[in-house]
């Protein structure tokens, strides 16, 4: 299903100080929207996935999942700076009439939700039952939770953070860098830097998965070969992957963005902005998240009032947010069972309870 599309006609001030005259946002939405608007998904997606979780979120969302449109409206937008329909660096700066390549702004996060509030407001919503996200997706979830504290009714941050961490600004910035060290990276069309976001895409899948991974699924079958290897081809497929439905303009400024996450900026401090959240909470980690340790959501659960928190263990690193969906639904499940025991609630899946 193609995305709709949202166009803001205003001057939008992005919190570095830049001012866009319009931008627009793609966006999907699934199922209805009931009279007293109680049954509101927002989705948040992660760095280089698009507005359509049915596509990458298949055992969490969609009919006969958890969350079900058939009993909830769904709705997630394709964050700006992407490349699936929102504004981002391939399309044409209006100062210009050309592309803006490497002049296209970063939005922050806080950017990104602030963008998407016109778009609730023109979508009819005044409450959202639940916000859910994982990694950057979680990041955007929990500066919209502060930045509108009474929206949410319940959100669900999963393997993310209140801050990237140094950690996280290294994996991104030595992405970056392989993409500055592309030779056509600074010419001005489509295809510039894309052997770099190559690289930069296989340098990311080691923070992305956990040695386990590596080790149970890309395992060399002949014990005498010298090469190639397998995890050796597997890192060349997924980078080349990569480029066949991404570019390495939207992959620097969102890696960028990423990077700018901080909740407590102009808000006091970080503790003072997880304060401020009313919705129900619950954090959910990965236990082998190298990128998004688990302390950070231990960290999150500890600071923002009466959550809860649950760790799933896994041998999928960060990307078990996308895979461990069985154990992610059953906790979801069970922590919407307790706080909210409404009919509606309990018959929202015939999931078996999460055992840790």
């Amino acid at each position: 299903m193609a995305p709709k599309v949202f166009s803001y006609p205003k001057p939008f001030i992005l919190e570095s100080g830049i001012t866009l005259p319009a931008y627009h946002l793609a966006y999907h939405v699934f199922g209805k929207l009931n009279t007293d608007q109680s049954n509101v998904v927002w989705i948040f997606h992660a760095l280089t996935a698009n507005s359509d979780p049915v596509e990458w979120w298949p055992g969490l969302i969609g009919t006969g999942n958890l969350l079900d449109p058939e009993k909830y409206f769904l709705v997630c937008v394709n964050m700006p700076g992407s490349c699936y329909g929102s504004i981002g660096p391939l399309e044409n700066n209006p100062a210009t009439g050309q592309p803006f390549y490497h002049d296209f702004p970063f939005f922050t996060t806080r950017d990104m939700i602030r963008a998407y509030q016109p778009l609730r407001q023109f979508l009819g919503i005044k409450k959202i039952k639940i916000g859910i996200g994982g990694s950057m997706g979680g990041q955007q979830v929990l500066e919209w939770a502060i930045e509108e504290p009474d929206l949410f009714e319940h959100i669900v941050p999963i393997a993310t953070n209140a801050f990237h961490s140094p950690w996280g600004k290294a994996f991104n910035a030595s992405q970056r860098h392989c993409i500055e060290l592309d030779p056509d990276w600074l010419e001005r069309h489509a295809q510039a830097g894309m052997r770099g976001m190559q690289v930069a895409r296989e340098m990311a899948l080691l923070s992305y998965r956990h040695p386990e991974t590596y080790n149970l699924y890309q395992e060399d079958a002949d014990i005498n070969a010298l090469g190639p290897y397998r995890s050796e081809s597997y890192q060349a497929y997924q980078g080349e992957k990569l480029a066949k439905r991404f570019n390495a303009f939207s992959y620097y400024r969102l890696s960028q963005s990423m990077d700018s996450h901080h909740v407590g900026r102009n808000r006091g401090s970080i503790l003072q902005a997880l304060k401020k959240i009313k919705a129900k909470t619950h954090v959910i980690s990965l236990q082998t998240d190298l990128l998004f340790p688990q302390k950070e959501q231990e960290f999150l659960a500890e600071n923002i009032p009466d959550a809860s928190f649950h760790s799933i263990p896994s041998v999928y690193g960060h990307d078990g947010f996308l895979l461990e969906y069985e154990a992610i639904s059953a906790i979801i499940n069970d922590f919407m069972r307790e706080q909210d025991p409404s009919p509606r609630s309990s018959a929202m899946s015939p999931i078996k309870p999460y055992q840790s």
